[in-house]
């Protein structure tokens, strides 16, 4: 492929001026991720006293040491719930892709040492997520688990979609997909259904306990007096339930036994053999993907820019270039991967939807995973656009992004607005994996442009009931409804809701396209040995 040739000064004004405001969204992100690390830290005391691991901890024994982990909506529910000031983001979930005992998995831990790891309607939403990733890219899945459940203030949110957590666990079982499940304390009523329908259940001596009705509501429902232990303790579900596989003393104790699980599967010795690929490292420096994207969003990038500096070798093969520059279609490399590209250069028209649509159906030919790099206002609008059938042709690449059978991937890097989030595969259209720059906005409309809309649709209103408009009414109107898109259209508002799978350092992009077309490649190629109705005990 013919490298690109970067136009950028890295040290003009305007690029340094460029870092300087992304790196300001970076540090906003990440001083949010340190607010839910410095919250959990806080409870180290009160685990220490009974003997057990925080949450993190736990993760890191499970993980093979120096592997790769790329942790996912660790975000989820910022400032949403009970979340006031973003401490408690993340859904009362840890997890992410990393390896256990060479074999990659997904890995959920409760975060118990937060609210003791209660599930608001984001953390219910962000364990769907995190099954269905599990789920397309058949990856065993490992929890460790600790819950108080779902969290009583949501519990009307909760309840009902709730179910489908559980029948995600019994198709994945169905499915071929192994779960081992570490009870490390409390696993009460709906909960005590995670580890019951996962594969393997591993419980920690004195410190699990599952039951559907704990000592309290017993003795209230029943009148029956009995202890933890006699109703859900650990060796009572090992020894006599049958509920557990495997008897553990500690917290390593029990991530040890769910590390042997996992080595003792033939999981990577099913794979046929895969070849190494080759590849070179871009040509252009990583650190100068701060710089790339203009603080102001209404000024214009090349999407090249990035693609110089996330491809093997910088290399790009750009795909009818001369025909519509304002949808940029390509293939390229990553780490050795054939990926094909489609990016923005401003709005999407009649031939740049026609033109993405082609390719699109070309890759799904071929068999190459497609990327998404979104930076756009959307569809082109006016009497030019309508006339040449943009509504026509735009169906045409949406009909073709929805049916593609290829692994997708989205990165949005800019603004992501209107049906052009939906032409660029936005969450809507089921992405295999969908992240975001930290400088991103995502919206049905520009802030400024729905202000505006409002305003005018007031004030035809307004006349049309013979009534002289009011500028001040009408200033106030267009102001608020920008404000409110303004707030509403940031990537931290974005992630919270899990429209993405995270946010991402700009420098990280590579490698983390790197991991996700890796876990694509491997679930393509795998073969599962799926049954009727998944494992039970009997």
């Amino acid at each position: 492929m013919q490298p690109l040739e970067s136009t950028f000064n890295p040290r003009s004004d305007e690029f340094l001026a460029n870092v300087d405001a992304m790196q300001a969204h970076i540090n906003t992100f990440r001083e949010v991720e340190k607010k839910v690390l410095d919250l959990a830290e806080a409870a180290r005391e009160k685990f220490t006293q009974k003997g057990k691991l925080l949450p993190r901890e736990r993760l890191n024994h499970l993980l093979d040491r120096g592997s790769p982990f790329l942790e996912l909506c660790s975000l989820a529910g910022y400032r949403m719930h009970d979340d006031k000031d973003g401490s408690m983001a993340g859904g009362g979930i840890i997890a992410g892709i990393g390896y256990v005992s060479g074999i990659r998995c997904m890995v959920v831990a409760s975060n118990s040492a937060i609210k003791g790891g209660t599930i608001t309607p984001a953390g219910l939403d962000k364990t769907l997520r995190l099954q269905a990733i599990a789920r397309e890219n058949k990856l065993p899945l490992v929890s460790l688990s600790e819950s108080g459940g779902a969290n009583l203030n949501y519990a009307t949110d909760i309840f009902v979609l709730g179910a489908r957590g559980f029948a995600n666990q019994a198709r994945m079982s169905a499915a071929g997909i192994p779960q081992i499940t570490v009870v490390h304390g409390n696993a009460t009523a709906g909960g005590a259904y995670q580890p019951g329908l996962s594969d393997y259940v591993v419980v920690i001596r004195e410190k699990a306990k599952m039951f559907l009705a704990g000592p309290p509501l017993l003795k209230a429902a029943t009148g029956e007096v009995a202890t933890d232990e006699e109703l859900g303790g650990a060796q009572m579900h090992s020894d006599i339930a049958g509920t557990a596989e495997y008897l553990a003393e500690d917290d390593s104790d029990g991530i040890r036994h769910a590390r042997n699980i996992l080595d003792a599967l033939p999981w990577n010795e099913q794979l046929p053999p895969l070849r190494e690929p080759q590849w070179q490292p871009p040509v252009y420096d990583a650190e100068e993907l701060l710089g790339v994207v203009p603080s102001d969003p209404k000024k214009p990038y090349d999407v090249r820019e990035i693609l110089a500096r996330i491809a093997d070798g910088s290399g790009f093969m750009d795909f009818k270039s001369g025909y519509d520059g304002q949808t940029v279609c390509g293939t390229i490399r990553i780490e050795g991967h054939a990926v094909g590209i489609i990016g923005n250069n401003g709005p999407i028209t009649t031939a740049g939807a026609t033109k993405a649509a082609q390719f699109i159906q070309l890759c799904d030919q071929a068999g190459t995973p497609l990327l998404f790099l979104h930076n756009t206002t959307g569809f082109m609008v006016g009497t030019h656009s309508e006339q040449n059938g943009i509504i026509k042709h735009g169906s045409k690449m949406l009909q073709a992004v929805a049916n593609c059978r290829v692994p997708k991937i989205a990165i949005v890097i800019g603004g992501s607005y209107g049906a052009g989030n939906y032409a660029m595969c936005g969450r809507g259209l089921d992405p295999r994996f969908i992240f975001a720059w930290p400088n991103s906005r995502t919206a049905v409309m520009g802030p400024a442009q729905a202000g505006k809309v409002m305003r005018i649709v007031a004030e035809d209103k307004q006349r049309r009931s013979g009534m002289e408009p009011d500028p001040k009414t009408l200033d106030f109107l267009e102001q608020a409804t920008a404000k409110k898109l303004e707030e509403g259209s940031t990537a931290l508002f974005g992630t919270a809701r899990l429209w993405d799978d995270g946010l991402i350092d700009p420098r990280d992009t590579r490698q983390v396209l790197a991991l996700v077309l890796s876990v694509c490649r491997e679930s393509e190629i795998r073969v599962l040995r799926p049954n009727s109705f998944g494992v039970a005990r009997f």
